[in-house]
């Protein structure tokens, strides 16, 4: 089986142009079965883009994408995808399982299964309580709920989130994170649009950084985010003493704290040795973790 077949999505070379303006350039990037995957950039970076090309809902100008084994827009594929997209709106008037109803005959669920179906959304997006309230009455995160319970309607293998949680409250992004690891659990594949980065860095397996259309990082959240040095509280180091140090790293003094960039976790002992040798006293050695907007940022170059 090739590699696409078994990927949950991949692309090749994915580039969509609007007469002059590139809003993609040659998109390359895989994403494993059964993963949240984070896609993030900045405004106008070309998210929204790549995920209509994915949905079939945009033809690419060229390149190509599958997804589910196969070519993206593909209707029997799509039978078993899940789309939450970023703006949506429900009829006030309707109740939370009206809604699901009318959006279960739309994805022609057979009648039998379209009950148990309806009960399952909302059931695990926490609405079964409220499922014959009216969708006016509902919160924002109540909506937002809701809109995932449609998408979550068919049990589908991949979901698409686009911008899931970037107008709701702490609660409400709690609970979309909720659902969502909810969903990894159950061996479904999370596509995350986003760029509320302390949520990504929260919930995704691995992520994608795109930037200017194409993808400048991409890789398991581990490996992006592994450790980049470490700081050591220390006293009695004299200034002609951190030439001797750059052998382990980058020394940068901090008030009473010493940042020592590019160590890793095997270099620390060495390097308390090798400060306390020439006449340092310790006090403590912390791991310097980037976060995920540290990273996010030096990957953009320090681009806003």
């Amino acid at each position: 089986m090739s590699t696409d077949a078994q990927a949950a999505i991949a692309t090749t070379g994915l580039t969509k142009t609007y007469g002059p303006v590139t809003a993609l350039a040659g998109l390359t990037m895989t994403v494993p079965r059964g993963e949240v995957f984070g896609f993030l950039g900045p405004n106008g970076a070309g998210k929204t883009t790549a995920v209509k090309l994915l949905l079939g809902l945009a033809r690419p100008t060229s390149g190509s994408a599958t997804v589910l084994g196969a070519p993206a827009g593909d209707t029997a594929a799509l039978r078993r995808i899940g789309y939450l997209p970023e703006l949506f709106r429900y009829q006030a008037w309707l109740t939370a399982f009206e809604v699901l109803a009318l959006h279960a005959r739309l994805a022609r669920i057979p009648g039998s299964q379209s009950g148990p179906e309806i009960e399952r959304a909302l059931l695990t997006v926490g609405l079964a309580e409220r499922a014959h309230d009216r969708v006016g009455t509902f919160s924002k995160g109540m909506q937002q709920r809701l809109g995932l319970g449609v998408a979550l309607l068919g049990s589908p293998e991949v979901v698409f989130l686009d911008e899931p949680t970037s107008a709701l409250d702490p609660v409400g992004r709690k609970d979309v994170r909720d659902v969502i690891r909810t969903l990894r659990d159950r061996g479904v594949t999370v596509f995350l649009n986003s760029h509320l980065l302390s949520e990504v860095e929260q919930v995704c397996d691995r992520v994608a950084v795109v930037h200017h259309g194409t993808v400048i990082a991409s890789g398991p959240l581990a490996t992006l985010l592994a450790d980049s040095g470490v700081r050591v509280k220390v006293e009695g180091l004299d200034p002609a003493d951190l030439a001797k140090l750059k052998r382990f790293g980058q020394p940068r003094p901090d008030g009473e704290w010493l940042w020592v960039e590019g160590v890793g976790p095997d270099g620390v002992p060495e390097l308390v040795a090798e400060i306390v040798g020439l006449g340092g006293r310790v006090f403590a050695v912390e791991p310097r973790h980037h976060s995920l907007e540290e990273r996010f940022m030096e990957l953009l170059g320090g681009e806003p």
